[in-house]
């Protein structure tokens, strides 16, 4: 696994203010279009970070320029910066986004606080997928390689029978947010297998996504695998065949729940 960089994680479209727009301008632009706060750039060349708590401070002044207002300067990453400590420097300055400036000065993306939790979320998933790849490659005595890709999604076979309404509202709401790691995917012919995601892919479906993230597992030869075949004789032949549980709640808000009202008690 290799090292994980800003660069890898960092959002390259930035929206920035001007410094020459006003404070009732930006608050316009900070506060109205929901961002945590924007930096303030001419052209490329980064100038500073305004927070909506310097805005409200100059509320009073709303015809000061943006340029007036902000502190000059602040502090950024690098794109080649481990993604560790970029998520060190967001903790330590108590900051929820860091401009990334490259050698020659130029803003080329921004890292956020989002951006590093998804970082830890994907990087669970790898070891999962080493595992089962081990598991299959011991158990059907094959070679299997493994890619990352976007796989469309409607015509998988599912291996589980159930899922929560209420875990599927939280998958749509990591996929509106960039926040969903990688399904898994064994590809077969003619229907690969979803092993791992099915809330991500249900929760697609239902958003219109056609296509998702996956780790796609790849045999060096033609296998039949017990996974197929549970599947099948357990009536699931498409996504279609997938029970959506709308009264009980995924095991860990259940569990959750529990504790609390035992806390409570």
């Amino acid at each position: 696994m290799k090292k994980l960089l800003v660069k890898d994680y960092m959002t390259r479209d930035v929206v920035a203010l001007h410094p020459d727009l006003t404070v009732k301008e930006a608050i316009d632009r900070v506060i109205h279009e929901g961002h945590v706060g924007l930096p303030v750039a001419e052209g490329d060349r980064l100038l500073g970070f305004l927070t909506p708590k310097e805005l409200l401070r100059n509320m009073s002044s709303p015809e000061k320029t943006v340029r007036s207002v902000i502190a000059q300067g602040t502090v950024v990453a690098h794109p080649e910066m481990d993604i560790e400590d970029a998520a060190r420097i967001l903790f330590r300055m108590g900051v929820k986004e860091l401009p990334v400036v490259d050698d020659a000065g130029v803003m080329v993306g921004i890292i956020s606080t989002t951006d590093i939790i998804r970082s830890h979320i994907e990087r669970v998933t790898p070891r999962k997928m080493l595992k089962l790849k081990e598991t299959l490659e011991s158990l059907y005595g094959v070679q299997i390689a493994i890619e990352r890709e976007f796989v469309p999604i409607k015509d998988l076979l599912p291996t589980q029978k159930r899922i929560y309404a209420d875990e599927l509202q939280g998958r749509k709401r990591e996929l509106q947010r960039g926040l969903a790691e990688p399904i898994m995917v064994i590809e077969k012919r003619p229907q690969s297998v979803l092993v791992d995601g099915h809330h991500r892919v249900m929760a697609a479906l239902q958003m219109g996504i056609d296509k998702l993230d996956a780790y796609v597992l790849k045999f060096g030869r033609e296998v039949e695998l017990g996974l197929e075949r549970n599947a099948r004789a357990s009536g699931l032949h498409s996504l279609a065949d997938i029970e959506v549980n709308d009264f009980g709640q995924h095991p860990l808000v259940e569990i959750t729940s529990r504790l609390l009202r035992k806390d409570g008690a």
